[in-house]
């Protein structure tokens, strides 16, 4: 193998790829990064990881094809303090040699022949905007459980029906959903699929620059003779695939209530700065109280006595009866810094029952429903 590829072109794709790298491989070679260069002019750097998988393809001038196996965290930090020049990149043997400028390195290569195969693309079942993907992920993964001994709570359900898509999650003390729409190759496509959480967002971050994204669903075989379900990803000479969690995700939307008594609308800056404020002196598991009434609502969060309290007012609409409840400021500051709209609407049924916080554009206008995180209330201040 011998080539030459743009420094920030290089330095951007192993850092690209190395994300999807283990943080501890259960192999040695999992910590590696795939480098394949064929005589198109096209290098491709990959990384493999047992529930995912990343690849890149960057345009270069190759000379001599080839491939080989080198550790993703060293070449990563090279690439990244390589001087703005060109690079160039030769396999000698069981070396890799990388000069750029006055600066040269040279890498012992790994095991290529114990590296896993990629997989190979998945059937492609549709496209979606990436902006709007992107921004669906991150507002719903934020009500996923941090739990890894709950497989089902630390993912996202993704429905599918025909040109709509909800995400779903929930910890048992919230639950986040947003509708959109998208492109299905095939219009009359079912499909209830779980991705954890984490992963999701963080490859639809790495294609939030795209126009749009390439989804795929398949199955594959396994290392053990069984059979494992992948969604891909595709967009601008990038791939990735995640391994879907096996499982029956809970029919949550029954949790949302089928009406509700009030509402109320405040400035979703203003109650978001509110909350944060009052966790300053809210101690571990303790809750901030929201009391509304017309025209106003009070954030109050400590406990009395001789602890730090805090409280303050925040203008309101209220329709419906006075109300007090108390909540987790985290979850609130969460659900609040998601929520896209310059209001938010509070719907709640009484003080026991779950709210529904949903964005509202214009304080008397209609509430929307692309986005809705229901949070439990705590029954007891403290």
């Amino acid at each position: 193998m011998k080539l030459r590829v743009g420094r920030d072109i290089l330095a951007d794709a192993v850092t690209w790829a190395g994300r999807t790298i283990p943080p501890r491989p259960a192999i040695p070679v999992l910590s590696g990064i795939h480098l394949s260069a064929d005589g198109s002019g096209v290098l491709s750097i990959s990384a493999y990881d047992p529930e995912s998988t990343s690849c890149v393809e960057a345009a270069a001038d190759v000379d001599e094809a080839g491939e080989c196996l080198v550790n993703g965290k060293m070449l990563g930090e090279i690439c990244r303090s390589l001087p703005a020049r060109p690079v160039d990149m030769t396999l000698d043997g069981t070396r890799l040699d990388i000069e750029c400028g006055s600066a040269s390195f040279s890498l012992n290569t790994m095991a290529l022949e114990e590296y896993p195969a990629m997989p190979e693309t998945p059937t492609q079942i549709g496209t979606v905007d990436a902006a709007d993907w992107q921004e669906a992920v991150t507002q719903v993964a934020t009500a996923a459980s941090k739990d890894e001994t709950l497989p089902l709570l630390v993912s996202i359900c993704i429905e599918i029906d025909g040109e709509n898509i909800s995400l779903l999650a929930t910890d048992r003390y919230r639950l986040a959903v947003r509708d959109l729409t998208w492109q299905p190759a095939n219009p009359q496509v079912k499909e209830r699929i779980l991705v954890k959480a984490s992963r999701l967002a963080e490859i639809a971050k790495a294609y939030a620059s795209s126009e749009r994204v390439v989804l795929s669903v398949d199955q594959l075989s396994d290392d053990e003779g069984g059979a494992v379900r992948i969604l891909g990803f595709e967009a601008v000479g990038r791939q990735n695939t995640s391994r879907l969690i096996d499982g029956d995700y809970p029919q949550v939307r029954s949790l949302f209530p089928q009406q509700v008594n009030g509402h109320a609308v405040v400035s979703r800056s203003e109650l978001l700065e509110a909350i944060k404020r009052s966790k300053i002196v809210v101690e571990r598991n303790s809750a901030v109280r929201l009391s509304f009434t017309d025209g106003n609502v009070t954030v109050e969060g400590g406990q009395g006595g001789d602890n730090a309290q805090a409280k303050e007012d925040v203008p309101a609409r209220l329709v419906g009866e006075d109300i007090s409840m108390s909540f987790n400021p985290l979850y609130l500051q969460d659900a609040l810094s998601v929520t896209h709209g310059d209001y938010v609407r509070l719907s709640f049924t009484n003080d026991e029952k779950p709210v529904v916080l949903s964005a509202q554009a214009e304080e008397d206008g209609e509430d929307s429903p692309e986005f809705r995180v229901l949070l439990m209330p705590i029954r007891k201040l403290g």
